[in-house]
């Protein structure tokens, strides 16, 4: 069992700087060449390692494609993936940051930087973990390396390359998640899938008077919110083919904070009466429908006007086990069955990703649960993910059994000002990656 304590060699230190210094923020345009040098640095460092690794152009942004051959027999040595993404997220607002986004800085034991901890840091630890064994002549398995140019855009060049991918793997890990609380690891065994949708309704020709025409004509504003009525009600037709939690998820949720406590911290007002008490069956094994915008009418000026015209971005988070065509399909089906006689109903689909379940009892998650124990002496929760990582369902497609972990804790600021990373855990990620690898050995 590594010492909690230990602090990374400076040489490690210098090469993550290096990949932290490149602004790598995939939603901006200007910084595509930034995109494209973050990912020659994971070309040179697999390249470094002994491995062989090439850029691979998309339609949008590249994938560094990469593999380190096992030490030993590799024909016969099992075959791991790991997987990352090297852009980062809009470092705005700037004033915000107490230093600059792109110079890392370490201070009262954490890493500072944009990209720290989603996901340039965590994923170095898996590359160096590989390193470090193939430089010992000690690796025991084959790794491929497939990284993402895209990942923080919703891009979805992995999921592409990887139903075209003939050659799979006997499990994957990937280091983009992270701790309920600090010591406590953990395993998020499913994701969440996505629906998106765009709906406007229209009731006329033109707004119209609401002293003339209140209380007679249909209202577009009023028509909008009687279509989506039914499918904020969460009806047994948009919680089809859930599949439930397993008693090892259950125990495993019981050890986390309370959902009355998540939500105070958070500042949320809880739905209903039992939301605190299923709040993690409800984000984490059920699926969710939310208004994420509304526009109709005059919000903000006193304008006594019958607006005709209303549009709103509703999304569904599926659980795994869900059909997104066929709550899809029922989406559309409830909202237009809603709808007023002589509303008008247009429904777009902007998005949409399955979600995805790694069985509990699969060998590679056994395997690493016993090695993440080794090395912090505390056997990680299973878990799931209330979000979406489209590479989960496509992983599980393709018969990969995949490890969704990390370092992260609360308050590591992703996708905020301040982003970072405990500096001590870069030690650890490191040997709990590199003894997962060595556990993987016995997957054949």
């Amino acid at each position: 069992m590594l010492s909690p304590d230990a602090h990374p060699p400076q040489d490690w230190l210098d090469e993550l700087f290096e990949w932290l210094r490149i602004p790598s923020v995939s939603a901006d345009p200007g910084h595509a060449g930034d995109v494209r040098r973050a990912g020659e640095w994971v070309c040179d460092f697999v390249r470094r390692a002994g491995g062989e690794a090439e850029l691979v152009d998309t339609a949008t942004l590249p994938l560094a494609i990469g593999e380190i051959r096992a030490s030993g027999e590799e024909s016969s040595a099992p075959t791991v993936l790991l997987y990352g993404h090297f852009d980062v997220q809009p470092p705005a607002p700037l004033e915000v940051w107490d230093s600059a986004p792109f110079e890392p800085e370490i201070r009262d034991g954490y890493l500072y930087a944009r990209g720290a901890a989603d996901d340039k840091g965590q994923a170095y630890l898996l590359l160096k973990a590989a390193a470090v064994l193939a430089a010992e002549g000690a690796l025991p398995v084959n790794v491929r390396v497939a990284f993402d140019g895209e990942e923080e855009v919703g891009g979805h060049s992995i999921v592409d390359f990887l139903a075209r991918d003939e050659r799979g793997a006997d499990a994957c890990l990937i280091f983009d998640s992270g701790m309920p609380r600090e010591g406590v690891p953990s395993f998020d065994l499913g994701t969440r899938g996505l629906l998106y949708f765009h709906v406007r309704v229209r009731s006329g020709s033109a707004d119209l008077h609401s002293g003339v025409f209140g209380g007679a004509a249909l209202n577009g504003v009023h028509a909008l919110m009687r279509a989506l009525e039914p499918v904020l009600a969460l009806p047994a037709e948009l919680r089809a083919g859930t599949i439930e939690p397993t008693a090892d998820e259950l125990a495993s949720w019981q050890e986390l904070d309370s959902g009355s406590s998540v939500l105070a911290d958070a500042g949320a007002t809880p739905m209903d009466a039992g939301a605190a008490d299923e709040f993690y069956r409800r984000t984490l094994a059920g699926p969710s429908v939310d208004v994420n915008g509304i526009l109709g009418g005059e919000p903000l000026l006193q304008k006594t006007v019958l607006p005709v015209a209303a549009e709103a971005n509703v999304s569904i988070r599926l659980a795994p086990g869900q059909d997104t065509e066929k709550i899809s399909a029922e989406f559309e089906r409830l909202v237009r069955g809603a709808a007023p006689d002589g509303a008008e109903v247009e429904i777009e689909r902007w998005s949409s990703a399955p979600a995805g379940l790694i069985p509990p009892e699969a060998p590679p998650v056994r395997l690493a649960q016993d090695a993440f124990e080794r090395v912090l002496g505390r056997r990680p929760l299973l878990l799931r993910s209330g979000g979406t990582l489209p590479i989960v369902p496509a992983l599980a497609d393709k018969g990969v059994p995949t490890i969704l972990s990390g370092f992260a804790i609360p308050g590591a600021g992703i996708h905020s000002p301040n982003e970072r990373l405990l500096v001590r855990y870069i030690p650890l990620g490191v040997a709990a990656a590199r003894e997962t690898l060595v556990a993987f050995a016995d997957l054949r």
